[in-house]
């Protein structure tokens, strides 16, 4: 198996990016590379969120898990410890991809790999995994790893990323499908 380019988007004060083409049944897997997403705004999260083929607004319904660990840059603390905040039990809201509040000085911003399985299933929900990494706001480095389902049995074709509050001032999420 390869990963196959699809296409890219680069942020430039960026209140959203999107594909709204390109997923569709060539691929039973797509992954999404997020790399170097710098926020406007301190302390905020990267999320993402679907739409089912005809529908608008990204509120699928999704149930998620996530869990991290980081470490201080100080050295005077490290975790590993379930995220609370980052996990949905049939939420309609955006699902937070770094869900470790992620800084904007210049030395932070968020990188990682959101893989999509079978999106155009019209038979089983539509999985999901995450792992990124994030320089916090305050000086932390966290790992996330997030996973769940979009409960909806039709097929999925767009995908939206965005932060819960502020713009994305900088980074690119490149599309690829797994064949």
């Amino acid at each position: 198996m390869g990963l196959v380019y699809i296409a890219s988007v680069t942020a430039s004060s960026s209140a959203t990016l999107s594909f709204t083409s390109g997923i569709d049944s060539t691929y039973n897997e797509y992954q999404f590379h997020f790399a170097n997403i710098h926020g406007q705004t301190d302390d905020k999260q990267f999320q993402f969120q679907v739409n089912a083929v005809g529908a608008s607004g990204f509120n699928e319904t999704i149930t998620s898990s996530a869990f991290y660990a980081y470490h201080r840059e100080d050295d005077s603390e490290a975790v590993l410890a379930y995220r609370t905040q980052a996990d949905q039990a049939q939420g309609t809201g955006y699902q937070a991809l770094v869900g470790y509040n992620m800084g904007n000085d210049n030395d932070q911003s968020a990188s990682g790999i959101l893989t999509l399985y079978d999106p155009s299933s019209t038979v089983f929900v539509k999985h999901f995994t995450s792992n990124g990494n994030v320089a916090v706001y305050n000086n932390i480095s966290a790992n996330l790893f997030t996973a769940g389902y979009i409960n909806t049995t039709s097929a999925i074709d767009e995908i939206s990323f965005k932060f819960n509050s502020g713009n994305i001032d900088s980074g690119s999420i490149h599309m690829y499908g797994v064949g």
